[in-house]
């Protein structure tokens, strides 16, 4: 299991936590999702290593840029 950290900027209600964590959570090898609205903190934890690419991408989806 690997932990990785990082910064979302935009999100300004629950709603937007619910998008970034939805879409986050649909990258292959994910297994949890932790997104904190007041400081944009993104933690995700997945089976093995994933790529910034792909989670630059999930927040992107969802709306949102990785700082």
């Amino acid at each position: 299991m690997t932990t990785s950290t990082y910064t979302v900027t935009g999100m300004t209600c629950g709603h937007c936590v619910s998008s970034v964590r939805e879409e986050v959570s649909e990258i292959p090898g994910v297994t949890g999702v932790d997104v904190d609205l007041a400081s944009g903190r993104l933690d995700i934890t997945a089976e093995s290593s994933i790529s910034d690419d792909a989670v630059r991408a999930a927040v992107e989806e969802a709306g949102y840029q990785l700082a």
